[in-house]
């Protein structure tokens, strides 16, 4: 096993790097205190060519792995952008992987240059009010018209971007729950336009990352060509299931480097805060914190780079991308208490950052599934144990 990057991995990281100092951390702290999506990042990063990286080559992607990615999101994060930045471009990443996978020829070259050419904006539309985490009890309703294609209606919650978003994947019933064999069937995937005169986009004012909106739609007869259908009617759940691995191995990523980012800051705060005639990280009290946070990031980091590289690889990876999510979450949480409590009163001062990275570090843990569902997963999935939900 090979702990090492490569070559052109390194050279990712580095360009990542390179970008990212053009977005030093108060760049991030003023996006959050106006709440203000980051556009001249979002240009930036397709600028360059990144928004495409685990796309095909074939349109205009750079055909790399879930790993190449995961390694682009951590360095992002822990540059200080933390969530908001990696946020504004995490739909690219993993979002589209259903028409990646199972769009038509026709569909990918239609969908995919705008999106990673920069020109266009996507949201995932997703969690309902009412299902929560259990998908298949989602209420939005697909249904024909006489003439071709569907009339949507019904509400969506926490779509991430959909304030600034020109199209949605979007996940609907087409048949009625009590007339499918299995709660999944019956579920229909859309890659369409949001036509905001069918679609009001009421956003959600949160805790933390407000670069990024996070917003409740409410659809009121969109009307869908049948183009704009990925797949097959009825198959949207088994589609949308291939993209949870690897967006709960960026996320878990994204964590990491946030972990990192203020890990750092508390580091050189203690390394250089002196009290009583002597640096205050010299004490034990604060160092240790400090050092099991390290620990706790790069445990996370090793779960994060095997899940990544067993999905690179065509292999089984469910357990351990929701290890990860769980890991990496967890400890970027730790490392950002840690951090606020080693620069005490200045922890609290929106001027050092760490009270803006806390406030970020709730997003992994809670979302795309809670620390609670990934606990039931590995103790049914992999040890066994009956189900308990």
């Amino acid at each position: 096993m090979n702990f090492t990057m490569t070559d052109d991995q390194r050279a990712l990281v580095d360009a990542i790097e390179s970008l990212c100092q053009d977005f030093p951390i108060d760049y991030w702290r003023e996006q959050d205190e106006k709440a203000e999506f980051p556009h001249a990042f979002h240009r930036a990063v397709a600028a360059a060519g990144f928004l495409g990286i685990a796309m095909p080559e074939a349109q205009g992607g750079a055909g790399l792995g879930i790993t190449e990615a995961a390694l682009m999101m951590r360095t992002i994060s822990a540059s200080g952008a933390g969530m908001s930045g990696a946020s504004a471009i995490h739909m690219n990443i993993f979002g589209l992987n259903p028409v990646v996978v199972f769009g038509s020829e026709a569909q990918k070259a239609r969908f995919l240059p705008p999106l990673i050419e920069g020109k266009e904006k996507a949201c995932f539309a997703v969690t309902e009010p009412d299902a929560g985490l259990d998908t298949t009890r989602l209420k939005t309703q697909a249904v024909r018209r006489p003439g071709g294609g569907y009339v949507l209606s019904g509400r969506k919650l926490w779509i991430s971007t959909a304030q600034v978003a020109d199209r949605m994947l979007i996940l609907t019933r087409s048949t009625p729950l009590d007339e499918v064999k299995k709660p999944t069937q019956g579920l229909t995937l859309f890659y369409t336009a949001l036509d905001r005169s069918r679609v009001e986009v009421r956003e959600i004012h949160k805790l933390g990352r407000a670069a990024v909106d996070s917003n409740m739609l409410f659809i009121d007869g969109l009307e869908v060509p049948e183009d704009d259908r990925i797949g097959e009617e009825g198959r949207g759940f088994e589609y949308i299931l291939h993209g949870m691995n690897p967006e709960r191995i960026l996320i878990a990523a994204e964590a990491v480097g946030l972990g990192r980012a203020a890990l750092r800051i508390a580091a050189q705060y203690a390394g250089e805060r002196v009290v009583f005639g002597r640096p205050i990280g010299q004490n034990q009290g604060v160092a240790h914190p400090l050092a099991r946070a390290w620990m706790n990031l790069e445990a996370a980091d090793l779960m994060v780079m095997k899940a990544a590289t067993l999905y690179d690889a065509g292999q089984p990876c469910g357990a351990e991308a929701n290890a990860a999510k769980y890991l990496a979450a967890e400890a970027a949480h730790d490392a950002c208490q840690n951090a606020i409590l080693t620069l005490g009163g200045m922890g609290y001062a929106k001027e050092y950052h760490v009270e803006r990275l806390l406030r970020e570090c709730y997003i992994p843990r809670i979302a795309p599934v809670s620390p609670q569902m990934i606990l039931n997963f590995v103790a049914e999935r992999v040890l066994g144990l009956p189900k308990s939900y």
